[in-house]
């Protein structure tokens, strides 16, 4: 049962204590300015109380931020897919800003500052964040307070504001016209890296990630019938990798010589087990062969804007670089506008004839 108290302050106004008492369960108090809202607080106290939701807040006082995290390690992330594996780093970051704080505690206010000290921080690459490396941190977030509320029931609500997410710009297209790849590719012949020119041209002619890749397995790969099975990817479904061209004739004779004491088709030199990294030699390529504003997942957008210049439709680019919505490779439509301007002749070829 509910009772409202009218009482009068020292300055002189009306304020409304509410006093909650159900059988069982703490006694609840609230002061209010107006009775409409001590009414309406009475109320919904009463009906979450006898739902059984009243009192969860309790758990989220017990449990830090840092207890979340490291409970979202250890069960949640370790039934990702590899490429998801990258929300442990980002939520260790978090957790360095908010580790110390009851779950209570966190407000959304809290973490838009701690996304805006992200944003303005400086990267491995001397620059600032973007809002898509923002956002991606964001998402990890969001989804560690979503099993918190949802399957711990440590909280009752996410702190996590959908306002919280930067404004994207439009989708990169930086793909590398003939003359820069012909120097790209000549620069990575000359590579004191005996990989690099192989990797970079699987890259251009499968369309695969730089982790699809760098963590390919000798099992996944199926030189007879000429095509990959990748496990891991990013929307992690399977997807299978056509093989072909020189790209298929750099991989049949690099089996003829691989290492086997280990399954991975590009190990690193000192450490069999863990994939190459071509950061540096990459990097020096393209200062050899004078291409700027160029990044290994740019490959990948070469192969999506190869594609549309050569007809595939945007279903088939889709479906090749493993996206599950049209949405991610609309970037392309423009390069294809001959083959579109192609089918619409053909179409009113078709129904029209000569008329």
């Amino acid at each position: 049962m509910a009772t409202i108290k009218e009482r009068t302050s020292k300055d002189g106004s009306i304020r409304y204590t509410v006093e909650v008492r159900l059988k069982g369960y703490p006694r609840q108090t609230a002061t209010f300015k107006r009775k409409t809202d001590a009414k309406k607080w009475a109320q919904q106290t009463e009906a979450a109380i006898r739902e059984g939701r009243h009192f969860k807040t309790a758990e989220a006082k017990k449990h830090t931020f840092a207890e979340l995290v490291d409970r979202y390690v250890k069960e949640v992330l370790p039934n990702k897919s590899l490429s998801l594996k990258a929300q442990g780093q980002q939520l260790n970051w978090w957790s360095d800003r908010l580790g110390a704080h009851t779950l209570a505690d966190i407000t959304p206010a809290m973490i838009v500052q701690c996304r805006d000290e992200l944003a303005n921080a400086i990267n491995y690459r001397g620059t600032k964040n973007t809002p898509a490396t923002v956002n991606r941190y964001l998402a990890a977030l969001n989804h560690a307070f979503t099993i918190a509320v949802r399957d711990w029931e440590w909280l009752e609500t996410n702190p996590v504001s959908k306002k919280a997410r930067l404004k994207e710009p439009r989708g990169r297209v930086r793909f590398l016209d003939d003359s820069e790849r012909a120097r790209l590719l000549e620069a990575c012949k000359q590579s004191s890296n005996e990989c690099l020119y192989m990797c970079v041209i699987l890259a251009l002619s499968t369309g695969m990630r730089q982790g699809e890749l760098m963590g390919l397995k000798w099992s996944d790969v199926n030189l007879k019938d000429r095509y990959i099975i990748l496990h891991e990817t990013k929307n992690g479904e399977r997807r299978r990798v056509p093989l072909a061209g020189h790209g298929l004739e750099l991989l049949q004779n690099h089996a003829k010589i691989r290492r086997l004491d280990t399954q991975l088709v590009f190990p690193a030199v000192k450490h069999k087990d863990k994939p190459l990294d071509l950061r540096r030699p990459f990097e020096t390529a393209l200062k050899s062969a004078g291409i700027a504003d160029f990044r290994w997942h740019d490959l990948r957008h070469c192969t999506a804007s190869y594609l549309a210049m050569n007809g595939a439709s945007l279903a088939e680019i889709a479906e090749i670089l493993g996206h599950k919505q049209l949405n991610m490779v609309k970037r392309y439509s423009h390069l294809s506008d001959s083959h579109v301007s192609s089918v619409i002749e053909s179409m009113n070829a078709k129904i029209f004839g000569g008329v």
